[in-house]
């Protein structure tokens, strides 16, 4: 485009295009894309063979990262997937002073535009690495046109260089006219906007992704048994999600996510036990059923102590009194060696790693009703609230406990409600809040039923389940192979607790195997049969 003969259309014309072109940078997202952009958009404007764009640097530099030749044909950095292979530009030398040699690092350092007829001719700057690379290429670099890309705050964000302007009938290399800088200046005062603003949001991004890997990380450090569930859970998802946008058949098969619902995804899954951050440390690590601060087994060690002493002082007593020492005897190491059966049966129960029983439950009671201590301060041998956490039928964690743990996805939700996340974000509670509930409307908190929830939703519930059935780390129960935790997993599906089309693709993508060899130890990967799990009506793709 040039701004010749007639000036009142050509000048209408490249308003209108620079217009356009702004536009297309304001809605540009794609860094890559957008650096493209204002230079080719430059060079349109301005008809130049060839243009250089760098970028400042956090290194106190000038970074290459696009570099076109018309003439010479070659195009780098951008979308080209060939980076710019030269050396950044210092914007000072190594004793301090500003480096005004070159005419690009002294635009970026002084804020002022550089027009330049002739490279060859040029006075105050140092051409000669141009001048070299001219003799190697058979060019010849002559007009110059060196713009700072200076943002709302005045900072220099980059610098747009073009090089030989041409004219559009003769083809002759002319200077950059001085009608032509205010449109080039313009469109560098957009672009510096543009770059802000793409470097704002990125900044703002890359905040925020690292705040929520702070919160997974405190989580996980807050209790060394759970280390690595808020990075395994939201990585099952994703393999899961990843392999429902491959289904091109089946209820799945219109399914996808663009980069915003990935994005969002992945920070839900980051953030879907934020709420554990309020969960006691005693009941999140309940190793045993006994433990709070401490595990109380060892005050139950003590008073079975006492009573050996009991046992001890009796056999002495019963010498002193003229009893048969024999039969003393005899009492006293039968009634110590019930003393510490009971207790090794006592101990066992804490552990919490098997069903406990009816009769199980009875002994405890049986043995809560012994006393220990000194006559006339006798007490029960268990108390009702050890009585009560011993026998606790599966694991470790009482209705009390199972409640404060089960309340961890309210505040999740509660917590996640509270922010306010911008619309690509906007389902992020939804997703994050969903993974304990089930299909039929039996799982918490809000007892959502399948249809009221989302695909990633649901996603993450058998991520969760999974990662919860293998996991290495628990201290109240030993990992379980897949084949196991499968076989568990195919009854969830059949009593309506996890979506079925997408536990039926967690098996035949084989999600379920690329985790456990990514996650697992293994000794738990072992053969699983999962043809007798999926949906006998369901048509895999390319049967």
């Amino acid at each position: 485009m040039s701004i010749t003969a007639d000036r009142t259309v050509t000048a209408e014309t490249a308003l209108k295009r620079l217009i356009e072109i702004g536009t297309a940078l304001a809605a540009e997202r794609n860094p890559n894309r957008l650096l493209e952009l204002i230079i080719v958009g430059a060079k349109e404007l301005s008809n130049a063979d060839g243009g250089t764009l760098y970028l400042t640097t956090d290194t106190d530099g000038l970074r290459f990262v696009i570099l076109r030749n018309d003439t010479l044909g070659f195009a780098k950095g951008g979308t080209t997937g060939e980076l710019v292979q030269l050396p950044d530009l210092p914007l000072h030398r190594a004793d301090g002073s500003p480096n005004h040699n070159n005419v690009a690092t002294y635009t970026a350092l002084t804020h002022k535009i550089i027009n330049i007829d002739d490279a060859y001719h040029a006075k105050d700057f140092d051409f000669s690495g141009t001048k070299r690379f001219d003799e190697t290429t058979g060019y010849r670099s002559q007009s110059f046109l060196t713009v700072p890309l200076c943002n709302h705050l005045g900072d220099v964000v980059g610098v747009l260089q073009l090089i030989n302007r041409k004219n559009p009938i003769t083809g002759a290399v002319e200077v950059f006219g001085g009608d032509l800088v205010p449109l080039i200046e313009a469109l560098a005062s957009q672009a510096a906007m543009a770059l802000t603003n793409q470097q704002l949001i990125l900044e703002q991004r890359n905040l925020f992704d690292a705040f929520i890997k702070l919160m997974a990380g405190a989580i996980d450090a807050k209790s060394p048994h759970t280390g690595g569930h808020c990075q395994r859970v939201p990585a099952l998802t994703e393999m899961l999600a990843a392999a429902a946008c491959r289904e091109t058949e089946g209820p799945l098969a219109d399914f996808d996510l663009n980069d915003d619902q990935w994005y969002e995804l992945r920070v839900a899954g980051g953030l879907h036990d934020v709420g554990k951050v309020t969960t006691p440390v005693h009941i999140m690590d309940k190793a045993t059923k006994l433990e709070k601060i401490c595990d109380r087994i060892e005050e139950i060690r003590a008073r079975h102590e006492v009573l050996r002493r009991d046992a001890q002082i009796a056999y002495w007593r019963g010498q002193v009194e003229g009893g048969d020492e024999k039969d003393l005897a005899a009492t006293c190491a039968a009634r110590i060696a019930e003393i510490d059966e009971q207790f090794l049966f006592l101990r066992q129960v804490n552990f919490g790693t098997e069903f406990t029983p009816d009769d199980s439950v009875d002994r405890i009671k049986a043995i809560a009703t012994q006393t220990w201590g000194v006559e006339g301060g006798l007490k029960p041998l268990l108390l009702e609230d050890e009585v009560m956490n011993l026998s606790i039928r599966r694991g470790t964690l009482n209705a009390e406990d199972r409640k404060i743990i089960n309340d961890h996805i309210v505040l999740t939700i509660q917590m996640l409600d509270a922010l306010p996340f911008p619309k690509l974000l906007k389902n992020v509670s939804e997703i994050a809040g969903g993974h304990h509930e089930k299909m039929d409307g039996t799982g918490y908190p809000k007892g959502l039923k399948r249809h009221e929830m989302s695909l990633p939703a649901r996603m993450m519930g058998i991520a969760d389940i999974f990662e919860a059935l293998t996991a290495a780390d628990r201290p109240y129960k030993k990992p379980k192979p897949i084949s196991e935790s499968i076989a568990i997993m195919a009854r969830m599906k059949q009593d309506n607790h996890v979506d079925p089309d997408l536990f039926d693709l967690f098996l035949r993508s084989g999600v379920y195997r690329d985790y456990a060899e990514k996650f697992l130890q293994p000794d738990q990967i072992d053969p699983v049969d999962i043809n007798q799990y999926i949906a006998p009506n369901f048509n895999p793709k390319g049967a």
